[in-house]
């Protein structure tokens, strides 16, 4: 890809619950975040799915993309993303041929295999959940059936159809942090999305897996991959440390299981790291792309080169909601989205 070609920028939000913040101040301000990008000129916005947390509200996205499309009036919106396993594939291919009979073209598909939480919470949430490829891919398999009113003869989609009967079906996305998913995207014909704020090694090639074994199918023709990643931009590169070391302090509490929310910059101003904390910050960073405008720009092109994708997914968490918005208002002025 030559950094020449606009690149499109779209937002992953996980309604963010900063340290003494409610949940519903967190799904406030992802609407308020959603209609934003909207006047902003980013290209889609997608919200995720998480369980058994204090530090995300967003649980589901099925429910919130509902409300996000009534209170928006064109920017495309999905979830990044639905965690197939816990659920039924008819289940799952109904809620959103329903968002798609309500709100056509806008809506985007995304699924995950991961828990999106601790084994516990996946096992009360789906006591049957195997967590193996096999299912998932039957899963995957049923899903596109139910969502298309296609079936296999013998087989239980051919006696059952998923309602409502929509006249389109929204764009499927297999969301990954690992090959696997990839190639499971590429064998069904599906869009690709990898998650770089996860998996910050071998993206790129997984991607480039995922383009040598794509397979047309009736979903999608060509290849089509876009890529996520943790992103912080600030007026200065001042303030844009303060927002990275908010960041690393939040990443650190996660990895050990601490949900006390995203925490004020006056708490990391207390932190002294050990040096095993010290070097999992290290690692934490090649998640994040953080800096001034200029110096975010310059970075995200960079990473989408490294990728060889068209449209990033960006992913911005911080303490203060005002610090958010302009994080991404300043990349839309900086790639001109408007």
């Amino acid at each position: 890809m030559s950094t020449s070609r606009k690149l499109k920028l779209s937002i992953l939000d996980q309604s963010p619950v900063r340290k003494l913040g409610t949940a519903k101040q967190a799904i406030q301000e992802t609407v308020k975040l959603a209609q934003m990008a909207e006047q902003w000129g980013y290209t889609r916005f997608w919200v995720s799915e998480h369980h058994n947390t204090r530090s995300l509200a967003g649980s589901t996205p099925e429910v919130l993309l509902a409300h996000l499309a009534a209170k928006t009036e064109h920017i495309r919106l999905g979830s990044g993303g639905v965690m197939l396993p816990h659920y039924s594939a008819l289940k799952v291919a109904e809620n959103f041929k329903m968002l798609e009979t309500l709100y056509p073209g806008r809506i985007d598909l995304g699924i995950g295999r991961a828990p999106g939480s601790d084994r516990l919470t996946a096992a009360a949430l789906n006591p049957h959940n195997e967590f193996n490829e096999a299912a998932f891919m039957q899963q995957l398999k049923d899903l596109g059936h139910y969502l298309h009113d296609t079936f296999e003869p013998g087989d239980i989609t051919e006696k059952i159809r998923a309602n409502p009967a929509a006249p389109s079906a929204p764009p499927v996305y297999i969301l990954s942090s690992s090959g696997q998913s990839g190639l499971f995207a590429s064998h069904f014909g599906l869009a690709f999305s990898f998650a770089h704020f996860i998996n910050p090694i071998g993206g790129p090639q997984m991607v480039q897996a995922y383009r040598q074994h794509f397979e047309p199918s009736a979903f999608l023709s060509e290849p089509e991959a876009n890529v996520g990643v943790f992103v912080l931009c600030a007026d200065t590169e001042e303030k844009a440390l303060e927002l990275q070391a908010t960041m690393d302090l939040l990443m650190l509490r996660i990895e050990k299981g601490i949900s006390a929310g995203v925490p004020p910059y006056e708490d990391v101003q207390r932190q002294n790291y050990t040096e095993a904390e010290q070097q999992r910050i290290a690692y934490n960073r090649q998640r994040v792309i953080c800096g001034t405008q200029a110096q975010v720009k310059y970075k995200l092109e960079e990473l989408a080169v490294q990728y060889g994708v068209e449209e990033l997914m960006l992913v911005t968490i911080t303490y203060s909601f005002e610090d958010r918005l302009r994080s991404y208002e300043l990349l839309a002025e900086a790639f001109e989205l408007s």
